[in-house]
C-alpha cells in the first residue's frame, strides 16, 4: 500500500464517490416527476414526454462504456467534472424548450450523458482499482446506497420544488443543486490508484473487451442487466401515471420513490457484504426472482397508497442491489483494470432494457390506459433473469482471494 493510501483512505473516496453518485442519480430518478406537469405546460403528450424519457435511458446506459473507457485512460476527475457540468447544463436547458425535439436534446441527450458520465461506471471503477480486493464488495455497496440515497432525497425534494416552484423553477434549482457534486469530484482526485488486478495481465483495452464479449457468462449478464433496465425504467418513468391512475396525489408517487431509495441503502450495504462473502450469480439469482415475486403480488392486491409504499420497501431492497454482485463477477473474471469499460458495456445493455421499459410503458399507457401487460412483461423478464444468471461461471471468493 502506498504512502498516500492510509488505512481510512479507502473509506474517504468511496463516500465521495457515494456522494456523487448520490447527485447524478437523484437527480435522474426524480425526472419523472416532471411528466404530468411538463404535459400539462407544453401539451406535448405523454407518448412525445416518455420517448424523450426513453431516449434518456438509452443514452445514459450508451454513454456509459465510453466515460468509462475515458476514464481508464485518462483517469476519472477530468470525465466526472464534464459529466456535472453537462447535466447541470441539461437541467437548466428543459425548461426553454417547447418541442419533442428540443426535449430529446435537453433531457434524453444532456442530462443523460450528464449523469451518465457521473454514474456507475466510472465510479466504481475509479474505486475498485483505490481498494483492496477485500474491500471492493463493500465499496461497490457503499456507492451504490449513495445514489439510492440520492432517490430518497431528490425525490420528495423535487416534488415540493415542483409545487412551490412550478416545474420550470425546481427543474433550475436541480441545475444549481447538481453543481454540488463538483467538490466530491476534487476530493475524489486526491487518492491514487494502489494496484492492479494481475487478473489484467498485460492486455489492452481493446483484447480485454474482445475477450469478454466472447465469454458467454459476461453475456449472461448482460442479459440479467437488460432486465434490470427494463424494470427500473419502468417503475421511474410510469409510477407517478399509475399513482395517479387509481385517484391518489401525486406525493404518493414521489414518497413511493423516495422509500424506494430508502430503502435500497440497506439494500445495496447487503448486497455488497453478499459480494464479499457468496458468489454473485446467486446474489443476482436471488434478486431477480425476488423482483418476479413482488410484482405479481403487486397486482393481486388492493392499490392505495399504503399498497404503494409497502410495495416500495419490497422493490428498494433489490431496487440497485444488482450492481455491486454484477461489477464484482467483471471483477473476478477480468480484473479491474478495465472495469469501468466492461461494466460500462453491462450497462449499455441495462439501458437498452431501460429504453424499451421506459417508452413501451407509454405506448401501453395511450393504447390501453393502463399498465397491466406492462407489469406482467416486468414479471416475465425477472423470471428469466433469475434463471440465466445460474450458469455464469465465477471463481469463488476464496480463489480470489488468493488470486489477488
Amino acid at each position: 500500500m502506498s504512502d498516500n493510501t492510509k488505512p481510512q483512505s479507502w473509506l474517504f473516496i468511496t463516500l465521495a464517490a457515494a456522494s456523487v453518485l448520490m447527485v447524478t442519480m437523484g437527480a435522474r430518478q426524480s425526472l419523472g416527476l416532471f411528466i404530468f406537469p411538463l404535459n400539462d405546460s407544453t401539451g406535448l403528450g405523454l407518448v412525445m414526454i416518455s420517448f424523450a424519457m426513453a431516449v434518456g435511458q438509452f443514452v445514459w446506459g450508451a454513454v456509459q462504456p465510453l466515460a468509462g473507457a475515458a476514464a481508464d485512460r485518462f483517469g476519472p476527475t477530468r470525465v466526472l467534472v464534464v459529466g456535472v457540468l453537462i447535466l447541470s447544463l441539461g437541467s437548466a436547458m428543459t425548461p426553454f424548450v417547447s418541442s419533442g425535439l428540443g426535449l430529446v436534446v435537453s433531457i434524453g441527450l444532456l442530462s443523460a450523458i450528464g449523469s451518465g458520465i457521473g454514474s456507475f461506471s466510472v465510479l466504481i471503477g475509479a474505486v475498485a482499482g483505490r481498494v483492496s480486493v477485500n474491500q471492493r464488495g463493500t465499496a461497490a455497496g457503499v456507492i451504490n446506497a449513495g445514489g439510492s440515497f440520492g432517490q430518497f432525497v431528490f425525490a420528495p425534494l423535487s416534488q415540493t420544488l415542483i409545487t412551490l416552484l412550478g416545474w420550470m423553477g425546481a427543474m433550475w434549482s436541480l441545475a444549481v443543486i447538481t453543481l454540488g457534486a463538483l467538490p466530491l469530484v476534487h476530493i475524489m482526485s486526491r487518492t491514487s490508484p494502489i494496484s492492479v488486478s494481475p487478473m489484467a495481465g498485460g492486455w489492452s483495452m481493446r483484447t480485454t473487451v474482445r475477450n469478454a464479449l466472447a465469454d458467454r457468462s459476461y453475456l449472461l449478464l448482460h442479459a440479467g442487466f437488460f432486465t434490470c433496465g427494463f424494470h427500473i425504467a419502468l417503475i421511474v418513468t410510469h409510477l407517478p401515471g399509475e399513482v395517479n391512475l387509481y385517484g391518489l396525489p401525486a406525493s404518493v408517487a414521489s414518497w413511493t420513490l423516495a422509500i424506494i431509495g430508502l430503502a435500497n441503502i440497506a439494500g445495496s450495504l447487503l448486497a455488497g457484504w453478499c459480494v464479499n462473502h457468496y458468489r454473485g450469480k446467486y446474489v443476482l439469482s436471488y434478486v431477480y426472482g425476488s423482483r418476479a415475486l413482488l410484482v405479481l403480488l403487486y397486482l393481486a392486491v388492493p392499490k392505495t397508497a399504503w399498497t404503494f409504499y409497502l410495495y416500495a420497501i419490497g422493490l428498494g431492497f433489490t431496487w440497485l442491489a444488482t450492481v455491486p454482485p454484477t461489477a464484482g463477477v467483471i471483477g473476478k473474471l477480468f480484473g479491474t483494470r478495465y472495469l469501468a469499460t466492461l461494466f460500462g458495456l453491462t450497462l449499455l445493455s441495462h439501458q437498452i432494457g431501460g429504453f424499451l421499459g421506459a417508452w413501451l410503458g407509454g405506448l401501453a399507457f395511450s393504447h390501453n390506459g393502463d399498465y397491466l401487460w406492462m407489469w406482467y412483461a416486468d414479471a416475465l423478464l425477472a423470471s428469466a433473469a433469475a434463471l440465466c444468471n445460474l450458469p455464469i461461471r465465477e471463481p469463488r471468493v476464496e480463489t480470489l482471494a488468493v488470486l489477488a
